[in-house]
């Protein structure tokens, strides 16, 4: 792809991914070819904010992890209703970084 389309990519969507991996996404993004480029427009990308919003209303019941596909760690917050509080404000510590993790992992199954 050109330099142009790869920088207006990484402006619009930047705050989907970890801040120290952007360079790095940046490089990939430019050995891809054309084809890529209409795949990396339509992907969903999860909010990060958005998440932690879910994460501190919802985070006993175990959503965000369903959310994130980390079933079996959803399946346990529900059960114990994040152990008793405790896992659910360790997530929601991290579970912004998880999810832009997340989308970092869908965008490079695609390159």
């Amino acid at each position: 792809m050109d330099d142009v389309k790869v920088d207006a990519y990484i402006m619009a969507n930047g705050k989907y991914f970890p801040n120290n991996k952007v360079m790095m996404l940046r490089d990939r993004l430019l050995q891809a070819d054309e084809s890529k480029y209409s795949l990396l427009l339509s992907l969903d990308l999860k909010e990060p904010t958005t998440m932690l919003l879910i994460s501190i209303f919802l985070g006993y019941l175990g959503i965000d992890r369903f959310m994130l596909g980390d079933i079996g760690m959803g399946i346990l917050k529900l059960l114990t209703f994040g152990l008793c509080g405790v896992l659910t404000i360790v997530d929601w510590f991290l579970i912004s970084d998880k999810t832009k993790e997340q989308n970092l992992n869908k965008i490079m199954q695609i390159l």
